[in-house]
């Protein structure tokens, strides 16, 4: 299914999502709108002829990271397109797309802690590896600790990549190291949702198990201050995560688990498309 998926729908112009600004300086050009304000050479444009860019040659050993959110937060929704199916496959369809370009494909998925690490390389055994480390992997952990994937892959990854997160982003304090990352590599952030995060149903009172934590809590959803609680706290954590990637130059999606998955990730190679011809 992945393969089908990779085959027909994310061929040709689709797959420069994996195309990054590179590491080796170019050349220097008049500034355009839209531009990044990182690629700005100040020293140049302080000279008063104007505000210049940089321009970089792309890396042909581009570099794709997938940091994968295995947490037990994940496990929410229909039976077969829970938040970590949807996550898992989203993972396998563009790690074959990135290995169809010819870049060199790598993992990190976690919870609380590292819980499979796959390194960088090229060609079809490299995609079956991958495909398998995220679908055969057994958890050693269900707890959440954005702030520590983050810290861990500022530290592991040394070369500017292309790192694409997958998670639900649900958990506190990940925001600075998740900003650094942004400024060392090229980020991208899906975030995955289910409708009963934001619309509990009323069904009175109901017995809710944290994963995470391995608990039941007896919860009273008759309440309508409740169910307005969550779906605000839900609403609010979203922008909050929108404005952090509007800020710091990082693309930014959201799939719900009802929806395809092709056509929100069609949109964003097309956005990215846009930007990297700006570049």
């Amino acid at each position: 299914m992945i393969r089908k998926v990779a085959n027909n729908h994310l061929q040709g112009d689709y797959r420069s999502i994996f195309k990054g600004a590179g590491l080796e300086f170019d050349d220097l050009r008049p500034y355009q709108y839209g531009d990044d304000v990182r690629t700005i050479e100040w020293k140049v444009s302080a000279k008063g002829h104007g505000t210049f860019v940089k321009t970089f040659k792309e890396d042909k050993d581009q570099s794709v990271y997938f940091l994968l959110d295995i947490s037990g937060s994940q496990d929410i929704g229909e039976a077969g397109r829970k938040k970590i199916d949807l996550g898992k496959e989203i993972a396998g369809v563009l790690t074959l797309a990135a290995i169809f370009d010819g870049s060199q494909a790598g993992l990190i998925s976690f919870s609380d802690q590292k819980e499979k690490i796959i390194l960088p390389g090229k060609g079809p055994k490299q995609g079956v590896k991958i495909i398998q480390g995220i679908f055969h992997h057994e958890n050693k952990s269900f707890r959440t600790n954005l702030k520590e994937m983050f810290n861990f892959a500022l530290n592991h990854i040394k070369k500017r990549s292309i790192i694409i997160v997958i998670s639900d982003f649900i958990d506190e304090g990940y925001e600075r190291p998740f900003k650094a990352l942004a400024e060392k590599h090229d980020l991208v952030a899906i975030q995955i949702t289910d409708p009963r995060e934001s619309a509990l149903p009323s069904l009175g009172i109901i017995p809710v198990f944290d994963k995470e934590e391995g608990r039941t809590t007896w919860v009273n959803t008759a309440f309508g201050s409740f169910s307005k609680k969550i779906a605000d706290t839900f609403t609010v954590e979203r922008i909050h995560l929108q404005e952090i990637c509007k800020k710091n130059q990082i693309n930014y999606l959201n799939i719900n688990t009802k929806d395809d998955i092709v056509l929100p990730l069609i949109e964003l190679f097309k956005r990215r498309n846009r930007t990297m011809k700006r570049g």
